[in-house]
């Protein structure tokens, strides 16, 4: 996710939780998986397998749309209530294993009374009938109104103004989106299509994954979308989305896609999943999205005049190589997020200076430089502070970006080219479809480099201060000002 103005949620209102319903449960209390920059998110005791989301969408963007979230999972530890992440929606009804359910609210969680208390390694089957309201603050991320419709950006931790769920990327999980909207328009999401239905005047569109996917890289789109199809490398589909108006003046850019493909391949192997694709937003927002199989950009990002070819170019190459880092191999928890963005911004950085950007080493040399005020601003790589009050998206830092990308340049450095391509390569495919930390990455590189490198990770992802950079002993960084 790219500040795109170059390295481009206020907090929940007390009185969010009033918009759900609550039914008679004494005392819910919001829980958490304990992450240190989001210590609300994600729920324990359990561990969801697949969400089946139906939305009804009622043909304005400013309507809540109706929604039932089906939730299948597994107890991880005994449980007599389960909590969920969910704000911005009325909830009408649950049920927890067929039996209908007593619920309640407290700040951004839904908490349901269990039927009974329900065992470790129990099947767990919840049914959530609610609305899904597109209405609130953009900035607090969840569903983006476009000019014709709607889609998600739920990155950070928004996915829970969307629809109920453990809204952490250490729950991956598999998904079915089931989205019924007037026949006018047209529903995509995350996965393959599997058909769609028309009941007098609207449609209903099904798409799956075939891969587990973290809740913030969920995508539905709907609109007055054009959908173009080709092919990428060992017959992948490739479908971009488009506003349908825009398609003619958006194909030049569209095409490219294939050839991006096939680059990142060369570099870090097969590309991770069923299907890959643009989606192109009439809205005004200032970033671009890695969501799961389908990125989600701006349309002024294709349109604006002042962006070179190359720069566009490497934004697209930014967003693809997060397929491979960030969506298959995804964060343990958002103080690992240097995992993903530091290497989609070397692979951004590498594409550019194929193609007319700047090279590598004069980029990393800039980073370098600012380093030190990076760190001081947001705290190093991998021990980020918290995002601002109101902020939620300031977590998207420069030391995120060019400053965690620098990481990768210095160790590429210490250990050479050859191990540190084998050590990506490697990390992708012993990582696929998990979840995966900082230390996961710190042996497997000591691993590969056949020595331990933890001294140097210390200080690169730790440090207050920016080592020195190896084999470039005249690199300084700027003191902070």
């Amino acid at each position: 996710m790219p500040l795109l103005t170059r390295r481009l949620r206020a907090a929940l209102l007390a009185t969010a939780s009033a918009t759900l319903v609550a039914a008679a449960l004494p005392a819910p209390e919001p829980l958490g998986i304990g992450d240190r920059l989001f210590p609300e998110l994600g729920n324990p005791g359990y561990d969801v397998l697949a969400y089946d989301i139906a939305f009804t969408y009622h043909g304005s963007n400013t309507k809540p749309l109706d929604a039932v979230t089906k939730i299948r999972a597994r107890t991880t530890a005994p449980l007599d209530r389960i909590n969920l992440d969910f704000a911005r929606g009325t909830v009408q009804g649950v049920e927890v294993n067929g039996q209908s359910a007593d619920f309640g609210s407290k700040r951004e969680d839904l908490v349901l009374q269990a039927p009974r208390r329900l065992p470790a390694g129990a099947p767990l089957n919840i049914t959530v009938r609610h609305t899904s309201d597109p209405s609130g603050s953009g900035d607090d991320g969840g569903w983006v109104r476009t000019a014709d419709g709607l889609a998600m950006a739920n990155q950070a931790d928004a996915a829970h103004r969307v629809f109920p769920g453990n809204d952490h990327p250490s729950d991956k999980a598999y998904f079915t989106f089931r989205i019924t909207a007037p026949h006018r328009l047209t529903a995509v999401a995350a996965g393959l299509s599997t058909g769609k239905t028309r009941h007098g005047s609207s449609i209903t569109w099904t798409y799956r994954t075939e891969h587990p996917m973290a809740t913030e890289l969920a995508q539905v789109s709907i609109g007055s979308s054009a959908v173009a199809h080709r092919t990428g490398p060992h017959g992948l589909p490739v479908r971009d989305v488009v506003p349908a108006a825009d398609r003619k003046k958006l194909e030049p850019w569209l095409r490219k896609t294939p050839a991006q493909l096939e680059w990142m391949e060369q570099r870090v192997g097969r590309y991770p999943f069923e299907t890959y694709g643009v989606l192109v937003a009439d809205s005004p927002i200032g970033f671009a999205l890695e969501t799961q199989t389908l990125s989600l950009f701006g349309k002024s990002f294709f349109t604006e005049p002042a962006y070179p070819e190359w720069y566009v170019d490497s934004v697209m190459i930014h967003e693809l190589a997060h397929q491979w880092f960030g969506n298959s191999v995804s964060p343990a928890s958002w103080s690992d997020l240097w995992l993903n963005e530091g290497h989609a911004s070397w692979y951004e950085a590498r594409y550019a200076e194929e193609n007319g950007g700047p090279t590598l080493e004069r980029r990393m040399r800039e980073a370098y430089e600012l380093s030190d005020g990076w760190r001081a601003d947001g705290g190093p790589p991998a021990h980020p502070d918290g995002p601002a009050p109101g902020k939620k998206l300031s977590l998207f830092r420069p030391v995120m970006y060019d400053g965690s990308a620098l990481v990768l340049y210095a160790l590429r450095q210490e250990i050479g080219e050859a191990a540190f391509d084998r050590l990506e390569r490697t990390w992708v495919r012993v990582h696929r479809d998990s979840t995966a930390t900082t230390a996961d990455f710190t042996r497997l590189a000591s691993g590969i480099a056949g020595r331990d490198l933890t001294a140097f990770f210390d200080g690169w992802l730790h440090g207050g201060k920016t080592p020195p950079m190896p084999g470039h002993p005249d690199w300084s960084s700027a003191k902070p000002a």
